[in-house]
């Protein structure tokens, strides 16, 4: 029977924060337009268990109005932070979530992230998380 538990191990691989913190620096160090006043990122779940990460840079922001997050002026779509996790999706958002307010904290970005007027995460076709 042990063999049987050996093949439903599960296959929860996990963001670690290094690896988003490496992430979030590389994107950072591209020069943002001045015209970005809200940044929010976009989770995504992709096949196999795969999620996708990526970050927007918006040109409005209303607290009120999440459709704010679709007025992109920059974008990291093309270089999108990706892993597996088992996981569902709202353990995945709490997760990223969580390291996204310890980078918020001491990432060598966290501060330019915070100036701007919003700042949130969310699954692209749901509701964010203001952090």
């Amino acid at each position: 029977m042990k063999i049987f538990s050996f093949f439903k191990k599960k296959l929860r691989v996990g963001l670690t924060y290094n690896q988003l913190e490496a992430w979030i620096d590389s994107i950072m160090q591209i020069t943002i337009p001045d015209d970005v006043v809200a940044f929010c990122f976009n989770l995504y779940e992709d096949a196999n268990k795969g999620w996708s990460l990526e970050l927007v840079g918006a040109g409005s922001f209303d607290i009120n109005d999440t459709d704010w997050a679709c007025d992109e002026v920059f974008t990291s779509r093309n270089t999108p932070l990706t892993w597996y996790d088992d996981g569902e999706w709202q353990d995945v958002q709490m997760a990223v979530t969580k390291m996204l307010k310890e980078y918020l904290g001491k990432g060598r970005y966290g501060k330019v992230l915070n100036e701007r007027q919003g700042l949130a995460v969310g699954f692209v076709d749901g509701d964010l998380t203001l952090l």
